[in-house]
C-alpha cells in the first residue's frame, strides 16, 4: 500500500514539473577571479589555436550536411534464416566413433575440439608423424594452423614408463 502512494506522489503533476525544469535559462558559468584573468590572456597568446576549438569550420559542417543516412529494417524472416544458416557454418560433426549421447554433444564449433578429438589428434601425431601433419589435422578438423603447431608443440599425450625395479630392492623385498 505504502508503495502505491509513493508512486502516486513520485509522478503527481510531472509533466508540469518537467516543463518548469526545461524552461529554466541554463546556469551560466562562474565568473573569473581577477587574479587568473592575465594567466588565461597570456595562455590565450601563447596558444592562439586553443580559440580555433570554439569556432566553427563551415568546411566540415557542409561535409556533414552532405552525408544521408538511411536505415532499413530486416525482415524477421530473413533475420531467422540468416542465423541458423550461420549457426550452422559455425558447427561441424565430430569425427570421433565414441558415443557422446550420454553428454548430449552432436556439434562442435568450428575452431574448438572436444576432449577426446584433442587426445587422438595428439596420439595419432605421435605415432605417425609424417601423416598426421599440423596442415592436414587443421584441415580436417576446420582448426587454424598456429593453433594446430601450438597444440602439437606444448600438449604431449600422456606416457607410461615402466621402471624396472633396482637389484637392491628385490633383494630386500626377499631377504624380508
Amino acid at each position: 500500500m505504502g508503495a502505491r502512494l509513493a508512486r502516486a506522489m513520485r509522478n503527481f503533476n510531472l509533466e508540469n514539473r518537467a516543463h518548469v525544469e526545461i524552461g529554466k535559462q541554463k546556469p551560466s558559468s562562474a565568473p573569473r577571479h581577477p587574479s587568473s584573468m592575465t594567466l588565461i590572456e597570456q595562455q590565450l597568446s601563447n596558444h592562439p589555436e586553443t580559440n580555433e576549438v570554439h569556432n566553427k569550420n563551415e568546411e566540415l559542417l557542409n561535409l556533414l550536411k552532405d552525408i544521408y543516412v538511411d536505415s532499413k529494417e530486416i525482415p524477421a524472416k530473413k533475420r531467422a534464416t540468416s542465423e541458423t544458416s550461420k549457426q550452422l557454418q559455425e558447427h561441424r560433426l565430430l569425427k570421433s566413433n565414441l558415443d557422446y549421447e550420454l553428454f548430449n554433444i552432436t556439434k562442435v564449433p568450428k575452431g574448438k575440439l572436444s576432449i577426446v578429438e584433442a587426445l587422438t589428434i595428439l596420439n595419432n601425431h605421435k605415432l605417425k608423424p609424417d601423416v598426421w601433419t599440423a596442415d592436414k589435422i587443421a584441415e580436417d578438423y576446420c582448426l587454424e594452423l598456429k593453433d594446430v603447431k601450438g597444440l602439437l608443440e606444448f600438449f604431449k599425450p600422456f606416457e607410461i614408463k615402466v621402471l624396472p625395479p633396482k637389484q637392491i630392492n628385490k633383494e630386500l623385498l626377499t631377504a624380508s
